[in-house]
């Protein structure tokens, strides 16, 4: 860490201690100085209407970011909220995100504001649908090789590291050491949540960098149908067990054809926020790997009651207190895919570095390249020149929206299968999306027809200089 970002850091969490300190004396008062505070570390992470509802309704003392914010501060240990926002706030929000911007006009590439990467591929759970329930024990990210990975990407300004598998949390020893070498990084483990007990949670509280995402797919019924019997009630007694601890979490959604109503009603999110969940994660179910059910996608419908059930629920009067936001029906607000490292990219358990996590082709490895020459790689750089994949940004993905896209990608790179259970053609991952592609298509342009757009104020490769010229060759 530079001297300047050190003193940067520094100078951040005297204000957030002293915020945070006398919050309970005057607690509107306190609250929006904390969110003004927020508002200029977090450097426009969170949608900057968001930021000025949840300002408008404290000062009135009532509304649902008031609720949102009064949980927040009675359910989440100060001194973790205060690690946590330095290195969400100061590392990702400011430091980061300078560095990202100023790299990819240096590199000519995608350079992504955060990665995903898989500690393990093992898994002690098999969950209906599920590609890692088949990829077995073999395959793991040693603690050097996800210490270079975190190394190298903050040289590129990479300060959020997302950790999926497998269950991560097999390796929770490694990941706290990662958190604790690199306190000016945001780290999230999505989580089945079995592995949760108080030395974990007594950890989390000690290096303050790192949150947890659960999963959960609605009721008890819903959740164990899919990811087994005992699962609810494991999910539960986590998330109990952290509220008590004072530590920042939130819910993975998984939402398929069988569960939407069951993941999206009033008793399951009042459920989920008595138990202290500030955030939720919505994920379209995708049909990945031979073990994959097509008939899960949810139908056309159901994505389209997703798209208004979001901002219903963000509705600072109407809504309910905890952030949602869902990866397919939110692209409107990040320009579309935000895989390839326009935003975000994965590595898998064997090293590979892979343009999302549903997407498991790849031409380069971090065993053999560094992450700059996989971000410079023939598949990555397919990314970097054809998104937006369409211009309506609620058809964001080159595999699920626009299968197309992903098959013409592979065709012209090469890129090679990396699923760890077989094999699977870009051709045989595609088929089980054309019909849902299709059928969607019309929906999705009423929907942007006739609703208003967030500006998300992003610069494709073809609105650049050098795009505009590579596209004037082709024509």
């Amino acid at each position: 860490m530079k001297l300047r970002e050190s003193l940067e850091r520094k100078a951040a969490g005297f204000t957030l201690d002293r915020l945070l300190k006398y919050i309970n004396k005057d607690p509107q008062k306190n609250i929006l100085r904390l969110l003004d505070r927020t508002e200029f570390l977090l450097g426009g992470i969170f949608p900057a209407q968001n930021l000025a509802a949840m300002k408008r309704v404290i000062r009135e003392g009532k509304g649902v970011y008031y609720q949102y914010a009064m949980n927040l501060l009675r359910d989440t240990d100060h001194d973790y909220l205060k690690k946590f926002l330095l290195a969400a706030g100061v590392g990702a929000g400011i430091h980061g995100t300078k560095k990202v911007r100023r790299n990819r006009e240096v590199y000519h590439c995608n350079i992504p504001f955060l990665i995903l990467m898989d500690p393990t591929s093992a898994c002690n759970c098999r969950c209906k649908g599920c590609w890692a329930a088949e990829y077995g024990h073999k395959n793991h990210l040693s603690l050097d090789e996800m210490r270079s990975v975190v190394s190298q990407g903050k040289a590129l300004g990479t300060h959020v590291y997302m950790l999926t598998g497998g269950e991560p949390l097999l390796r929770k020893k490694d990941l706290i050491t990662l958190c604790e070498e690199n306190p000016d990084c945001a780290f999230l483990a999505y989580t089945n949540a079995t592995l949760i007990d108080e030395a974990f949670c007594d950890e989390l509280l000690r290096v303050g960098n790192m949150t947890l995402a659960l999963s959960i797919e609605g009721s008890q019924k819903t959740t164990d149908a899919r990811r087994g019997e005992g699962m609810y009630d494991a999910a539960v007694r986590a998330m109990e067990l952290l509220k008590r601890k004072g530590v920042l979490f939130g819910m993975s959604v998984c939402y398929t054809r069988e569960n939407v109503e069951m993941v999206t009603s009033d008793a399951f999110m009042d459920k989920m926020v008595d138990l202290g969940v500030k955030f939720g994660f919505y994920f379209n179910y995708m049909p990945v790997g031979s073990n994959a059910l097509p008939e899960l996608i949810p139908t056309p419908a159901q994505r389209a009651f997703m798209y208004q059930w979001l901002r219903k629920t963000r509705n600072g009067e109407t809504g309910k207190p905890l952030f949602v936001m869902d990866f397919q029906d939110d692209g409107e607000y990040v320009g579309g895919c935000i895989a390839g490292g326009r935003n975000y990219f994965h590595i898998n358990a064997a090293g590979d570095m892979e343009p999302c996590v549903f997407i498991h082709f790849s031409d380069s490895n971090i065993r053999e390249k560094t992450l700059l020459e996989g971000l410079q790689s023939p598949l990555f750089m397919a990314y970097h020149r054809n998104q937006p994949f369409n211009d309506n940004h609620l058809r964001p993905c080159p595999m699920l929206e626009n299968p197309q896209c992903l098959r013409a990608i592979i065709a012209e790179t090469g890129a090679k299968s990396t699923n760890l259970e077989g094999e699977e053609t870009a051709d045989a991952l595609c088929a089980k999306c054309d019909r849902f592609a299709a059928e969607w298509a019309p929906v999705a342009e009423e929907l942007w027809k006739n609703n208003p757009h967030p500006n998300p104020k992003t610069q494709f490769y073809r609105d650049t200089e050098e795009g505009k010229q590579a596209m004037a060759k082709t024509e």
